[in-house]
């Protein structure tokens, strides 16, 4: 088994499942709606059979999802995620900035803008693909031989690194084109490239680190990994159009919504860590797990996310609070208000251009169970990436049992996070 792995991670030569682009289609179940039962169908076709996933009323979902936090803490001790991998992500941070320098000053400014000590964030995204490599690590045999297997554990870092790198790259060069189709003023509590440079410099920065991202994911020379990659770009682009071309019907539709927030934010999160699954060698079944995992995690953080822009305030966000509504974007909080009450539907469709409109959604808003509701959904989701984890191959390599624990933690963080 392990010279297999040895033999495959050795190979350059990508293993194609089909090729085809993972896309969601949503379908009513039993004529229900938004709160009520509907079921989430993603075709699977890299092995070549469909999920179903239903969610069910709310108040009735999230209860392996607390067992299991109640276990944790009364077991164990809580990781901190973060600082389990925090070597690396030092080393990824530095590598970045050497990354995105370029010929045209100007350019080399504006693509470092988010990449400098203290306004690089936290690093969410590499975070988590480093925790999923240790997590999926195969412990092999000592080196027998000129420290062939020590070479190969040294290659495999690196090029899961790499996935990590590149993936920073192309969020951040969505935030930059974001901000700008946005016209947003601030980001990480800083002014936004767009406003502090202008919006064609900031749309170049933006290009540059795509490109940047391109050459890197090229040099790792897998046919398949490419393409999950160039997918993710896919769905960033068409996710964008979606926010940007809605229909009255489709703005008041939860299904739409769910589609747009995986192209816009789970995407990313998914692909790449069954990117780290395959780098990895090991199988399509432990790659959908690892693909599930960071699709229920990416969609549970834009949820929170969505209650925050309601909740939080500009200083714990780093941007203004009411983001979305001011921009005329509805989430699911409002949504699920809308099921409560049908009355809001009139607002939504005048698309919240004045204050009163604005101050009328808020009112039933926080009348309804929107927001809890919201939170209960992406509660949901933090359960099915738990599932995915425990549903791993069995290990007794203590790293990588750490490595799992602390991906099952990132779900606790990302339900409880302030900002």
């Amino acid at each position: 088994m392990y010279w297999k792995w040895a033999l495959r991670i050795l190979s350059s030569r990508a293993s194609l499942y089909g090729g085809s682009f993972e896309r969601f289609y949503f379908t009513a179940h039993s004529g229900s709606i938004f709160g009520r039962n509907f079921s989430i169908t993603c075709p699977k076709s890299v092995i070549g059979f469909r999920e179903t996933y239903f969610w069910g009323s709310h108040g009735l979902h999230d209860i392996r999802y607390q067992v299991h936090q109640e276990k944790t803490s009364a077991d164990e001790e809580p990781l901190d995620p973060f600082s389990l991998v925090s070597d690396e992500l030092s080393v990824i941070a530095n590598r970045l900035r050497s990354m995105v320098v370029a010929e045209v000053p100007k350019l080399a400014q504006a693509a470092e803008y988010f990449f400098k000590i203290g306004v690089e964030g936290k690093r969410f995204r590499p975070t988590v693909l480093l925790l999923m490599a240790k997590a999926l690590y195969m412990p092999i045999p000592q080196p027998t031989v000129d420290g062939v297997f020590s070479s190969l554990k040294k290659e495999l870092d690196l090029r899961q690194q790499r996935i990590a790198e590149i993936t920073e790259m192309i969020h951040v060069a969505s935030l930059l084109h974001d901000d700008v189709l946005d016209d947003a003023e601030t980001r990480r509590g800083i002014g936004s490239l767009n406003i502090v440079m202008g919006n064609k410099l900031s749309v170049l920065a933006g290009d540059f680190l795509l490109s940047r991202a391109c050459v890197a994911l090229a040099k790792l020379k897998n046919t398949e990994v490419v393409s999950l990659l160039a997918t993710v770009v896919e769905h960033l682009v068409n996710g964008e159009t979606m926010q940007m071309t809605t229909s009255f019907e489709q703005r008041r539709s939860m299904e739409y919504y769910l589609q747009k927030t995986f192209y816009k934010t789970a995407s990313l999160i998914a692909n790449s860590c069954k990117a780290i699954a395959l780098l990895a060698g090991q199988t399509a079944e432990v790659a959908l797990l690892a693909y599930n995992y960071g699709r229920n995690l990416g969609m549970a953080y834009q949820l929170i996310d969505d209650v925050l822009d309601f909740t939080g305030t500009s200083s714990s966000l780093g941007k203004g609070s009411l983001s979305d509504i001011k921009q005329n974007i509805v989430t699911a909080p409002i949504l699920f208000a809308m099921e409560e009450y049908p009355q809001l539907r009139e607002v939504v469709d005048r698309g919240f251009g004045n204050r009163s409109d604005v101050d009328l959604a808020l009112d039933y808003l926080f009348k309804s169970k929107g927001l809890e509701r919201t939170r209960e959904l992406a509660a949901e989701h933090a359960d099915e990436a738990v599932k995915a984890i425990e549903a791993l191959p069995h290990s007794d390599d203590e790293d990588v049992i750490k490595s799992r624990r602390a991906l099952v933690d990132l779900t606790r963080e990302v339900m409880t996070r302030t900002k």
